[in-house]
């Protein structure tokens, strides 16, 4: 029995992009990758989003790039987790709320507008929210 197109285990195929498009993809997946690891060292900035955002465009681009950032032994598994279903570790889960934790004290320490931290922690306190009811790998 054939499985129709727009059923989950057959994605369904894209045109192919034109030259321009394809090419201002790559550059925004590269750009995207490049902040994904700078936010990897620095802290407060978003590493996750990054890559993520970093895939989507090499995959509409550079199945060379898209391959590569599946196999990275960093952001592979990750990325891989999302694809299948939204999928975030624990550990991954865990590690965002201890960044994000540490961020929101070095806030509260240093803001100058008590109301600019709340805006920031609230934001934080939003977005881990969000994570933690997504879904775990099995």
């Amino acid at each position: 029995m054939p499985t129709e197109p727009d059923s989950p285990s057959q994605p369904v195929p894209r045109p192919p992009l034109p030259w321009v498009a394809r090419w201002l993809m790559l550059a925004f997946s590269v750009l995207c990758l490049v902040l994904g690891l700078i936010g990897a060292v620095v802290p407060g900035m978003p590493t996750t989003v990054f890559i993520l955002l970093s895939a989507w465009a090499a995959a509409r681009s550079s199945p060379r790039l898209h391959a590569w950032l599946r196999r990275n032994r960093v952001f592979g598994p990750m990325l891989v987790n999302w694809q299948r279903g939204g999928f975030v570790s624990r550990r991954a889960k865990w590690s965002a709320t201890a960044t994000m934790s540490v961020c929101a004290a070095v806030i509260l320490l240093t803001a100058h507008r008590r109301w600019g931290a709340c805006i920031a922690i609230g934001s934080m306190a939003i977005v881990l929210v969000w994570l933690w009811r997504r879904p775990e790998p099995a």
